[in-house]
């Protein structure tokens, strides 16, 4: 009984910490910017709030954590017999690049795409809404010139990887939200949710229309990467494919996110004080955090607006996410 008591105690005193830690730091504080940010670790809430009049019922806008959503869903799909694996070349679902003139694409494959490295045709970061004001995006981007060779260069791409929400309608013969609800949202009592569709009449596959979500569902995301793929101990996806988000067997070097990131399947990876961190990214600082070693999981939302997105991804990085480390260590 002592013991168990001690136990609280000590639950009790790390709680208090992470509190005082958090709500003490100045770049929480009166930020307009900030929506809501959770903490777990042990399969224990550590810091729970929301800001600026947001709620655990407010839909937020997760950008690109959307890709990293996708992820999972290939996943489910490969492991539901739907694709055969991530090596399967686009052209299987994409009949008509069998006639362009330029034969790599007939050799692209589904893990490239998730790489970042098909070589396909990328819009212009500056140019995004001409993108999203095409009647056929998908279709857009594969009949344009390739850019690089497949599987030679990194360069982010939401038009080449909104192909995968294609791929996964094509595969399943459900569309992508619903496999999602079905397969994802429901086994892991995610109930409210959004998710916006491109202009080809396939769910945005990339982030920039968007998947919305609350961060506890986010939490609930990174939780299934942290438990090996289980919620509630039913198996959602398979741990073989947890494994390889977590160490994927090719790794580009990403120009966004922490310093020193690599990028493949959709996650990135780096290395903190020596510890190994996944995690997924959108635009304006939205993050899913998993760290295995400390068993713990990070979810934030932020404003959406381009005014001040890279500021505010900056601030987590090194303002907000050295803390929470700091207080997880405890």
């Amino acid at each position: 009984m002592k013991l168990f008591t001690l136990f609280i105690f000590i639950c009790s005193a790390a709680s208090t910490f992470s509190q005082t830690s958090l709500d003490t730091l100045s770049y929480l504080q009166n930020n307009k910017n900030v929506y809501g940010l959770i903490v777990e670790q042990n399969n224990q809430t550590l810091y729970k709030k929301y800001f600026n009049n947001y709620s655990s019922d407010s839909l937020l806008n997760d950008q690109s954590l959307t890709k990293s959503v996708v992820s999972i869903l290939i996943g489910i799909a490969i492991d539901k017999g739907f694709i055969s694996s991530v090596d399967e070349k686009i052209v299987d679902y994409f009949p008509e690049l069998k006639a362009d003139s330029d034969t790599r694409k007939q050799n692209i494959t589904i893990r490239e795409i998730m790489n970042q490295a098909s070589g396909l045709y990328y819009e212009d970061l500056t140019h995004l809404y001409n993108y999203l004001k095409l009647p056929n995006p998908s279709n857009y981007v594969l009949q344009q010139p390739m850019i690089t060779e497949p599987g030679s260069i990194w360069h982010y791409n939401n038009a080449a990887s909104h192909l995968l929400s294609v791929i996964l309608t094509k595969a399943t013969k459900m569309s992508t939200y619903d496999f999602t609800k079905k397969m994802l949202f429901q086994p892991l009592g995610i109930t409210h949710s959004n998710w916006m569709k491109m202009n080809d009449g396939y769910y945005d596959g990339c982030g920039l229309r968007s998947m919305r979500l609350n961060t506890e569902a986010l939490i609930k995301i990174g939780k299934l990467i942290l438990y090996k793929g289980k919620y509630n101990n039913k198996q959602i996806v398979s741990e073989k494919w947890i494994q390889e988000i977590l160490n994927p067997g090719k790794k580009y070097q990403s120009y966004w996110g922490f310093p020193q990131s690599d990028y493949a399947l959709c996650f990135y990876h780096f290395k903190y004080q020596q510890t190994n961190i996944t995690y997924g990214m959108g635009w304006g600082g939205q993050f899913i955090v998993i760290i295995p070693s400390l068993n713990a999981v990070i979810a934030i939302n932020q404003n959406i607006a381009d005014a001040n997105a890279v500021k505010q991804s900056t601030a987590f990085q090194e303002q907000v996410f050295p803390v929470i480390f700091k207080m997880l260590q405890h």
